[in-house]
Parts: structure tokens; sequence; C-alpha cells
């Protein structure tokens, strides 16, 4: 990607000086737009750091496996019930609460400790024909988990209605990274997306290797989390990649991305994310900011139908998001409404 670039080409002042005297008004306006690109990606929710309640380590087992994931399951679980009674001995009892909950779910994986992290499964993966595995963008963990949670109950409900006879569905909801907090410089640049690409790709390999054989999986990628998908894109097996309120990946087009799979983009009518710049710049050695808009032509994705939804709208019932995002997953991509 080339860094910091601005549009237009070398030329002279109507003085006859050098377009190069007008660089340092142009370094400068890069730098107003990436702090722009800053600002305006951490206006929409409060954010999720605070003191942070105590846990034990995670759970250490073997990459899940069909004949395993039971175990797998109880000895997150068991993680997670052990990690809620040590948050309510030290008086996190909201924390307590949302732990005790997820006890009681098919857990792929589970971290109590700091922000947290979760992987829960919803349905039968290991005799899924179609996943979904959902990415969430900035200040998800344990605390604010409930409600990325409801997407993946909103699309694995849809799903089970909507499937074919005989097609079995499953969906992860994969808070498998530290997310960062809409109010930091860490949200506007790719620095986490690296660090969690690695862990995405080895999730999608054990989906693979716990789901029926030659499943269709989605990948589905919200607001940063699609700039994680994107740079765990290249080789992933995966057979669609969906970014849901996109302020940019860090590729100029769908194709750098270097995937096989079928690339999609949507960004709803009052999703404010359509009014971030899109533009990288390098500021004091950090590229800041995601370049390309993934809805626009120049990016080359499958741009799809989301209504008038706003940036947490793409998993509401009865949005037309929604509908279309159970089209791909299901593999019914002739339907989808653009």
């Amino acid at each position: 990607m080339e860094q910091g670039r601005e549009r237009g080409t070398p030329g002279t002042g109507p003085d006859g000086t050098e377009a190069t005297a007008r660089r340092p008004a142009g370094r400068l306006r890069r730098g107003l737009l990436a702090a722009l690109v800053a600002a305006a990606v951490a206006v929409p929710l409060a954010g999720a750091a605070g003191p942070q309640a105590p846990a034990p380590p995670p759970a250490r087992l073997a990459p899940p496996a069909v004949a395993g994931l039971d175990a797998t399951y109880a000895a997150h679980r068991a993680n997670a019930a052990e990690a809620a009674r040590t948050a309510a001995d030290h008086g996190y009892r909201d924390r307590a609460a949302t732990e005790r909950a997820l006890a009681a779910r098919q857990l792929l994986y589970f971290d109590g400790r700091g922000a947290g992290l979760v992987t829960e499964v919803l349905g039968d993966l290991a005799h899924a024909d179609r996943v979904a595995v959902l990415v969430p963008g900035s200040d998800t963990g344990i605390d604010t988990y409930d409600r990325f949670r409801a997407t993946a109950v909103a699309l694995h409900q849809r799903l089970t209605r909507e499937a074919p006879t005989g097609v079995r569905t499953a969906v992860v909801a994969w808070l498998g990274y530290e997310t960062p907090g809409t109010v930091s410089p860490s949200v506007a640049t790719t620095g986490r997306a690296e660090e969690a690409a690695p862990e995405l790709r080895a999730l999608v390999s054990d989906v693979r290797s716990v789901a029926a054989p030659r499943a269709r999986v989605s990948l589905l990628c919200h607001s940063y989390g699609s700039v994680v998908c994107a740079r765990a894109a290249a080789g992933l097996d995966v057979d669609d990649l969906v970014l849901l309120g996109s302020p940019g990946t860090g590729a100029d087009t769908a194709a750098d991305l270097r995937t096989r799979a079928r690339v999609w983009a949507t960004r709803g009518a009052g999703d404010w994310v359509g009014h971030v710049p899109h533009l990288d710049a390098t500021l004091f050695g950090t590229t800041v900011g995601f370049g390309t808009d993934p809805v626009s032509e120049e990016y080359g994705a499958r741009v799809f139908a989301a209504g008038d939804g706003g940036h947490s709208d793409y998993f509401a019932p009865g949005s037309p998001s929604l509908a279309n995002l159970t089209r791909i997953v299901l593999g019914h991509t002739q339907e989808v409404t653009r």
C-alpha cells in the first residue's frame, strides 16, 4: 500500500514553483484527515476499559475435534464457572453474572482474564453444512459480550428458519482477540488486527476440522473486525468474506486481500462510518487509517443492500442486511439484493 498518498499529479504553481513547494501543506492535510479517522471511529460506543476482574488461566486443551467436542465445551464451561466465582468473590457482580451465563453455553474457548476472550458455538458445529463465523469490532469484551452475542443469535435463528430441509447450520461468535477501545489510537491502526490474524486463522482451521466435510464457511466481519479479517484473509479457507460497516481494510482493493473467497461489502444508510475519511497516512512511523472504502466501485467487492440501519444494525431482525447475510451464508448468492 502506498503510504500517505494524495490524489493528483505533480506540476507547477501559478508562480512557476514546483508542486513540491506545496508538499508541507499536503502533509498537514493528511495528518489532519488521519486525526479525523481516529476521531470518527471513536464515536459510537462507550469504552469497555476499567478495573479488570481477576480470573483463572484458561483451560489448556488440544485443538478441538469431532470426537472430543463435548469435552472441549465442558472444560471451558468449567473454567467460565470458576471465573464467575472468582469475580464474585472480588466484588465484580456484573462480570460474574455474565460468566455464569457463559458457563451454560457451548464454549469452544474461554479466557476470563483482562477484557476476556470467548468463542461460542450456536448450533451443532460437528454436523453443520453452513457455518458463519462472526468477528466483532472495537470495545467488545466479556463485559459487553451480550451485545455481540445478540448478533449471533439473530443470525442463527434466521438461518434455522430458512435453511433448506437437510441443511444444518451453525454460528460461531469469535471474540478471539483484544479489541481496541473506541477512544484509543489503536482503533485507527492495523496493530491489533495483525496480532489477531493468526488467532483467526487457527479458529477457521478448527472449524474446518470439526464441521461437516466440504461445509460452506462464511466470515462476517463488523467494523474494526473487517481489518482483522483482511489481515487473515490470504490463503484462508473460507467461501465468503463479508465486510459490514467497514472503515476500510488496509487494502486498496478486494483483490489485494489474496483470498479465494467471494468478498462482499455493505454499509447501512445510517452508519456513521460513511463519514469516515477513507485514506491512510503515515504519522510518526505508524500508518493511520485504512484506505479505500470497501463499498466503493474502486475497491471491487460485491456490494449488497443493508437498508437504512446504523452501525450496530446489520443483524437487526427483519432488516435487509440480515436477510442478505442469511442468503450469503446459505449459499443463495443469486438472491442477494444489491
